[in-house]
């Protein structure tokens, strides 16, 4: 085949290809998909939204999938959100913030010079959506130094989680911190904790170090909290500041790797949990850290990094599978009672967390022993390419799938073809001159 005729076929599939993919940005349905059967849990569900861009917010969905409430800041990414009474919610939200409008002090790392991120929890008036309330601080960069969780206290305190600087707090109405926990005095070479359980240690001050993303009081007063980056859960004694309980082991990623938003079941001894780069929603025993209950998804539409899981009073689970934006209901059967699936993201991009209103994390819940567990996981050739294309949604928009960013990746290949021939036809024009 000749030069001509190949620059022409090469011309022509990358005609072809931009064409059909131009078709498809116009006509592809771009509206979230609802199932919603008679055995879902009742009530509406509040959802915090990370998103790919930092367009985050909160919604409330309706059962029907009717987005009925919604808030915002731009340029802000939403993790922890909770309905805490009929007029008002709770959020913790991360915003970007350009560097003209942040002290020097949080401008100092060079890579990330151009921003710092302002954290904030907030109580917003559902009604007028105003902050009513907030307690807020800055930090040096967006990226792994955001707030992600909360919770209101009986005392009216707000328990924090503070990821940036490694510790958790409460803090009275008045902005006043009533106690503080950091994990350096807690989890570094030299305490009970390191010498028991091990885990890495910290490189320098812009580290990712514990990634603490959660934090809940038990029913004893203790706190837990969740340290992403150790894949542990630990129960902390306020009274003493001593960790008096473990759940996982650093690097022991059997058990949990990156995990997120643990519901303990205390009246059961269990605790479900996130398993987040496992890809699946398991249910540990208390006091062996076996496993008793998993949830990976279906074959044809597995879990992509799950964030949330809580276990509702009818034995159903309400999971949020991030990189697949949607959250689900499943049944004790196993089966999809109710799901707001947005392959497209135009709703709930990257979802983080979602709280069915009116029920929260309840400690009397059925246990994963009395429902079926659901594990259908896939081939490793099947998971890299789901893994790569829940990834893709950083890049491209998010109503791009495989078979779209197959269509880039040939355009790419067939600019690349077109630029080789090119080069040789300028190579062969030099050669007959010399």
């Amino acid at each position: 085949m000749n030069q001509r005729i190949r620059v022409t076929v090469a011309a022509a599939v990358i005609a072809l290809l931009i064409a059909s993919l131009g078709v498809q940005a116009i006509t592809i349905d771009r509206e979230p998909t609802v199932i919603n059967e008679d055995g879902r849990y009742p009530g509406n569900t509040l959802v915090g939204v990370h998103s790919y861009t930092d367009d985050g917010q909160v919604v409330e969905i309706a059962p029907d999938g009717d987005v009925v409430w919604e808030w915002s800041v731009p340029d802000s990414r939403v993790f922890g959100v909770e309905q805490i009474d009929p007029e008002t919610v709770l959020a913790a939200v991360a915003v970007k913030t350009p560097a003209e409008e942040c002290s020097q002090e949080y401008l100092e790392y060079e890579e990330y010079d151009d921003h710092c991120v302002h954290n904030r929890v907030v109580e917003i008036d559902k009604g007028s959506k105003e902050v009513v309330w907030e307690y807020d601080w800055y930090d040096d960069f967006i990226d792994y130094q955001e707030v992600h969780d909360f919770e209101r206290l009986d005392t009216g305190e707000t328990a924090i989680i503070d990821m940036g600087n490694d510790r958790s707090f409460t803090v009275d109405r008045d902005g006043e911190i009533t106690w503080e926990w950091y994990a350096e005095d807690h989890l570094t070479p030299g305490t009970p904790f390191y010498e028991e359980y091990g885990g890495h240690q910290r490189d320098g001050e812009h580290d990712d170090w514990t990634h603490m993303n959660d934090i809940d009081q038990l029913e004893n007063g203790n706190f837990q909290m969740s340290i992403r980056n150790f894949d542990s859960i630990i129960e902390v004694d306020p009274e003493t500041d001593e960790i008096v309980d473990v759940i996982g082991e650093p690097g022991n990623k059997t058990v949990l790797d990156e995990q997120h938003n643990p519901h303990r079941i205390e009246d059961e001894g269990t605790m479900v949990v996130a398993d987040s780069r496992n890809n699946r929603i398991v249910e540990l025993d208390l006091e062996s850290n076996e496993e008793i209950w998993r949830y990976t998804g279906t074959a044809n539409d597995p879990l992509q990094w799950p964030r949330d899981a809580d276990r509702l009073p009818n034995g159903n689970t309400l999971i949020t599978d991030s990189r697949n934006n949607r959250v689900l209901e499943v049944a004790p059967d196993g089966e999809i009672v109710w799901e707001f699936d947005d392959a497209d993201g135009t709703v709930i991009p990257l979802a983080y967390e979602a709280d069915r209103i009116g029920v929260g994390e309840q400690p009397d819940v059925p246990p994963g022993s009395e429902l079926t567990e659901v594990d259908v996981e896939p081939g490793p050739l099947q998971s890299v390419i789901q893994e790569w294309e829940a990834m893709a949604q950083y890049v491209f928009p998010t109503w791009m799938h495989l078979p779209q960013i197959l269509h880039v990746v040939g355009i790419g290949l067939g600019v690349l073809w077109l630029g080789g021939e090119g080069c040789l036809f300028a190579w062969r024009r030099i050669s007959t001159k010399w």
